[in-house]
């Protein structure tokens, strides 16, 4: 049987209030034998937690995990490594041709003169005919 704290801090408050009225309803000798019962299974859960503490207590517990550190001779190799590589990569293009500094720029497009007029004449003769239209 769970005790009272269990169930006042559990989930099943179904539970509490179904036996809230069943011992509302109960006799003092009643109570008093429940009272009487809740002390013996307090003493023995409180017998039964020393055990498992004296067992508990044997148990060593793991130590924490120390923080891992490389040695000054394993981050030299990684360095080595590392400019080794660079080296390589900068020993590659070394041979290679190399690009022009300067990007040739696009020349921005423009529109003639003669272009221009056109698009223009036939605005206005689209025009024309939307006010001809209109006009009808």
């Amino acid at each position: 049987m769970p005790s009272l704290n269990l169930v006042l801090h559990g989930r099943n408050h179904n539970y509490i209030n179904k036996h809230m009225s069943n011992i509302l309803n109960l006799s003092s000798a009643k109570l008093g034998r429940i009272a009487a019962l809740k002390g013996q299974l307090e003493k023995i859960q409180s017998q039964l937690q020393a055990l498992v503490g004296e067992s508990a207590a044997v148990t060593v517990a793991k130590p924490a995990k120390k923080k891992r550190t490389m040695s000054a001779a394993g981050r030299a190799k990684i360095a080595a490594a590392a400019r080794a590589r660079w080296a390589k990569v900068r020993a590659a293009t070394k041979g290679a041709p190399k690009k022009p500094a300067v990007v040739a720029v696009k020349k921005k497009r423009t529109m003639s003169a003669a272009g221009r007029a056109k698009i223009a004449a036939a605005a206005r003769a689209r025009w024309a005919k939307v006010r001809a239209a209109k006009a009808k």
